[in-house]
């Protein structure tokens, strides 16, 4: 969900550094590490679901939501420098009998709308959720990234390309507090050994 938006706008982090979007409670949590990234001799990589995984994993998301996000303002160029925290608006349903979700994402900053389409699958063999997104300046999905939960947070990994980089995503969701979820994501340039925080959003209930 509020995926890539990364991907289709311009961008720039800062490698290593647990990156803050100081201001509205808007921070990366440095005490949750990002489990170790392992790759096959292929280049792929290996991920594996967690014990607890289930397909009920996203459930606490159904409903319509509205989202305090900062982004930082430019990705991969040592930039340290976060925008101001904006609102964006999500509506979330169940598909596939619970084995699939999908969000619909809105925002309108400085007048120009903004829109986006999460959808995420449960796989009941391997037991992992898969991540798609696509936003209204491409209309095509990015890569998805894949993981599990784990004690209320999950990981999604998976490879992209970034400015003509390749790159690792990882999405976080913490749960650990299900009325104020916070998603946020990193890019990693050197196979997870380091990783820029550079995009975040806490979500509230819409009554």
């Amino acid at each position: 969900m509020r995926a890539r938006t990364a991907m289709a706008l311009s961008s720039c982090l800062i490698l290593g550094a647990v990156g803050r979007a100081n201001g509205q409670g808007l921070s990366v949590d440095a005490t949750l590490p990002i489990p170790a990234v392992e790759v096959d001799g292929k280049g792929n990589l290996v991920i594996k679901a967690s014990a607890m995984s289930s397909r009920s994993d996203f459930d606490f998301l159904v409903g319509n939501w509205k989202l305090t996000n900062r982004k930082l303002k430019c990705r991969l160029h040592g930039c340290t420098e976060w925008t101001p925290p904006f609102e964006s608006f999500v509506e979330m349903q169940r598909v596939l009998g619970g084995s699939g979700n999908i969000d619909k994402y809105h925002q309108n900053v400085d007048g120009k709308p903004f829109d986006g389409l999460a959808v995420r699958l449960f796989d009941p063999a391997t037991r992992l959720w898969s991540i798609y997104w696509a936003d209204g300046s491409r209309g095509t999905f990015d890569p998805p990234v894949v993981g599990s939960f784990e004690n209320s947070v999950g990981h999604f990994f998976g490879r992209d390309t970034f400015e003509g980089r390749d790159v690792i995503v990882v999405f976080r969701w913490d749960v650990r507090n299900p009325q104020r979820p916070v998603w946020s994501q990193a890019f990693s340039v050197d196979q997870g050994k380091s990783w820029e925080w550079n995009s975040i959003n806490v979500s509230e209930t819409i009554p």
